[in-house]
């Protein structure tokens, strides 16, 4: 049976040839391409469960991560690869978290991207870009020097400051955060700034990463 694919971007100069050159695969059918998250969920309610999703991941109206977190309870089945030009550590860990089992970079070959999806289908893997893959090991790397680091130092966290951490931690940005609290951008990011400054931390990766190990979320 043919593997039942979404591609999800908001180009039409990106998705289009794309799905153009995995329908050329014979064991590939793109059963729908969305030009946004909102897009992709209306067309996903609509077609039988895919087994993999093809996500970009700025996106206007729901972004790729905001999509993933959302699809991947609905749609627990399918396979949520990231295509992406981002390659920065914070992205990459909040759409692992979200949900996402792979990671690919738009300028890998047709090939590479076309074995990922194979990949994620037969052997359930987790196909990641060799870069990414590089990235993932040194954020695992990390992770225990810096877990340790902030145990040594306990921390007095605000109950505002919490609730700004935890609004975080479910990819909302700056803005999105001041809006749902009634403040503005500027005193979002200065709290931040103090929750990094009292957690020893200095990335939105590191605050993820110590949220998820204190259950604080």
């Amino acid at each position: 049976m043919k593997i039942r694919l979404a591609i999800v971007d908001d180009k039409n100069q990106n998705r289009l040839p794309l799905a153009n050159r995995l329908m050329a695969k014979d064991d590939i059918d793109v059963v729908f391409t969305a030009s946004d998250g909102k897009d992709f969920l209306d067309k996903a309610a609509l077609n039988q469960p895919l087994d993999v999703v093809l996500m970009d991941v700025e996106m206007p109206v729901l972004n790729g991560i905001q999509t993933v977190s959302v699809a991947a309870g609905r749609y627990p089945a399918t396979r949520f690869i990231m295509l992406t030009v981002f390659d920065d550590d914070d992205k990459i860990f909040e759409a692992i978290k979200a949900g996402a089992c792979g990671y690919l970079l738009k300028d890998d070959s047709i090939q590479s991207i076309y074995q990922g999806i194979k990949e994620a289908v037969e052997i359930g893997g987790a196909p990641m870009s060799p870069g990414i893959a590089r990235k993932v090991l040194a954020l695992l790397s990390k992770a225990t020097v810096e877990e340790k680091k902030t145990d040594e130092h306990p921390t007095e966290i605000s109950e505002r400051e919490m609730e700004i951490l935890k609004l975080q931690v479910n990819g909302l940005e700056y803005k999105a955060i001041a809006e749902q609290l009634f403040i503005s951008p500027n005193t979002v990011r200065k709290h931040i700034d103090n929750i990094y400054q009292k957690l020893h931390i200095n990335s939105k990766a590191q605050a993820i990463r110590l949220a998820m190990k204190k259950r604080w979320v």
